[in-house]
């Protein structure tokens, strides 16, 4: 009952915000979302405290009967384990902090913010779908879920063109990615007979040798699957060819960036993975496959984020290059880790984007870093969370994110293959760059002499208690989750903790060997981390005229990184105005012309000719007379001829 509470809360309060708001008004809606809220992250903590150390049993809370057509059944239940457990008390608690964040940053929106709360509140009701789902049916509803919420509160601000143009753009990527979804999930039904996850896991070993017939080719079904889910993965999670997206959703208001970027939608891919870790530890290529994306993600997002100019651009391709270490430990079979990774980012990357707003909240909107500068004695206590989220980030002792980056850093190294080594030397490359533009925003924000407009400057302020207070929380989070959940998720005690929630495979003995890697590889990460904190150093405090020497010296390079790969020019190029160029053939050509123009045509025949033939009745008998006079002589001409 508690865990269905967690799970249903927030959907309650979102049918109470959306369809009596207006009625209710905004602080009653906003009141009724974060009670709601509050209700689902006590009842999710008590739910995880209770399997982990209260002795609870892990199983699946029946629901309802959902599908059940010939062979087809899908009940609705929710999957209570160790793995849902753990997602559903991190998702109830971040968003309750960011539901609560957003009544401080949306006091002034222009628009009734009853709305707004119900779309987060649709939003968590949606992740946890996702999380709890004991079917794959189930779990692509919540999949669409958070898809339908995410253009929701990216186009929240539907006034502006850029914003509902992001809101497009998310939905038709993660509808590409989608479809490869789709089609595994079909795949998956029609191998094993069921979508139900019990019966696919067990049924995997005697799957092991089917095989698919492609393109003339022959390929084991299992890794035909496990690629497909894998590609839906990607959309989600924002990884490298599918991340487009990802940028532009900072176009919806700042809470929406921490919820999409930490506890919901992004991380999905990620736990698709762990979710089903009997499927792919089965599928070794498909695996190898995930391990390279993720890694060249975690690279290119890193470089791209080091030269970006708004505030939430930057923490968002530091999303998406986290999400690339997730891949790197889940391709290489470490799945606890890369959930481990998972929840020390929910709380460090929460709190970089609430910070984040704090800061464009007390510079009166503004989120481009070249005009800020010198904040840290006007907003000390933003500046002393945002170090705080920083030092997460890029891994440094005692803080949460050195646990868990470590331990990818580790499980990449030690699990010894091509793919597992590519992994490793891109991820030491982008803690190196993760360090730098993390103090370069720092520096850049808060240090130096202030850019700001002389009217902006003269108004900024700290923002108020209900902003700051769940800062506070998520600063904790930031700096003991690391220590605390390590020997839980990781330790040796793993195979306790986890029950069976996710599987690694005979022979995979990955978290074993991150034990015996040598001393240097655990120290590696923090030496880059601190190269990459003296280098920002150099460049923005000690000689702030450097970056902008080697930006013209490196023109072609700065360019590049700035315009982030040209990915968005390529896609135009390749599909975006082709597309349009066809779509517009077809509606002037096929549409307008054939389909539209031919019956127009006959009908516009019909017309005209009937215009013309009512001219002939003049009423005068005289003209009638003649006219029958004429056709008299006619008719006796052809008759004479014909004779």
């Amino acid at each position: 009952m508690i865990y269905a509470v967690a799970v249903f809360a927030p959907l309650v309060g979102s049918v109470i915000s959306g369809l009596f708001g207006r009625a209710i008004g905004d602080r009653a809606a906003e009141l009724t979302s974060i009670l709601c809220m509050v209700l689902a992250a006590v009842c999710g903590a008590v739910a995880f405290a209770d399997l982990v150390w209260g002795g609870a049993t892990p199983g699946v809370v029946p629901i309802a009967s959902w599908f059940d057509v010939g062979g087809f059944r899908a009940p609705w239940a929710l999957r209570y384990d160790t793995l849902a457990a753990v997602m559903v008390a991190m998702v109830t608690l971040v968003s309750t902090l960011i539901h609560i964040y957003s009544v401080g940053y949306m006091a002034h929106d222009e628009y009734p913010t009853y709305r707004f709360f119900s779309y987060l509140s649709l939003f968590s009701f949606a992740m946890l779908m996702l999380v709890t789902a004991d079917n794959l049916a189930q779990l692509f509803f919540g999949w669409e879920g958070v898809g339908l919420a995410s253009y929701l509160l990216i186009g929240y601000w539907y006034d502006r063109p850029s914003a509902c143009a992001a809101a497009i753009k998310a939905f038709v990527v993660n509808r590409i990615a989608d479809l490869f979804f789709v089609i595994g999930i079909a795949l998956t039904f029609f191998r094993f007979g069921s979508i139900e996850l019990s019966t696919i896991f067990a049924a995997v070993p005697s799957h092991m040798s089917d095989s698919y017939v492609l393109f003339g080719h022959n390929y084991r079904s299992l890794e035909v699957i496990g690629v497909l889910l894998f590609i839906g993965a990607m959309g989600k999670s924002a990884q490298i060819g599918l991340h487009t997206w990802l940028p532009d959703a900072m176009e919806g208001p700042t809470p929406v960036s921490a919820l999409i970027h930490a506890a919901t939608m992004v991380t999905a891919g990620v736990f698709l993975m762990a979710r089903m870790s009997p499927v792919m530890e089965a599928a070794p290529i498909a695996k190898e496959i995930v391990v390279v994306v993720g890694a060249s993600t975690a690279l290119f997002a890193a470089t791209v984020g080091c030269t970006q100019n708004d505030i939430k651009r930057v923490i968002a391709y530091s999303t998406c290059s986290q999400l690339g270490y997730m891949f790197i430990a889940a391709g290489v079979g470490a799945y606890q880790v890369a959930i481990f990774h998972l929840i020390t980012h929910a709380f460090f990357k929460a709190l970089l984007f609430l910070g984040s707003g704090s800061v464009i909240h007390a510079m009166s909107g503004e989120q481009d870093m070249r005009k800020m500068g010198g904040l840290w004695r006007k907003i000390p206590y933003t500046y002393a969370v945002m170090w705080v989220g920083s030092l997460a980030l890029a891994g440094l002792p005692i803080f949460a994110g050195y646990y868990s980056k470590d331990a990818i850093l580790e499980a990449a190294f030690s699990a010894g293959s091509a793919a597992a080594r590519y992994g490793f030397v891109c991820g030491v490359a982008a803690a190196f760059l993760t360090a730098f533009y993390s103090w370069r925003l720092l520096f850049m924000t808060f240090h130096g002499e202030s850019r700001a407009e002389a009217h902006v400057l003269a108004h900024v302020h700290e923002s108020p208690p209900v902003m700051t207070v769940p800062l506070g929380v998520l600063s904790l989070g930031a700096i003991f989750s690391g220590m605390g959940f390590r020997d839980l998720f990781i330790g040796s005690g793993w195979p306790h903790f986890w029950r069976g929630s996710i599987v690694n495979a005979a022979g995979n003995n990955v978290l074993e060997a991150m034990e015996k890697v040598p001393a240097t590889i655990g120290t590696l990460p923090v030496v880059m981390g601190l190269l990459g904190i003296v280098l920002a150093y150099a460049m923005y405090i000690a000689m702030p005229l450097l970056p902008n020497i080697l930006a013209r010296t490196f023109r072609p390079v700065y360019l590049f990184l700035l315009n982030k790969w040209y990915f968005d020019e390529l896609y135009d190029a390749i599909f975006v105005r082709p597309g349009f160029a066809l779509a517009r053939m077809l509606w002037q050509v096929a549409d307008a012309t054939i389909i539209d123009g031919v019956p127009n045509g006959v009908a516009s025949l019909a017309t005209e000719s009937s215009a013309q033939a009512v001219k002939l009745q003049t009423g005068s008998i005289a003209v009638y007379a003649f006219t029958m006079l004429i056709g008299l002589v006619a008719l006796l001409s052809i008759f004479l001829l014909l004779r």
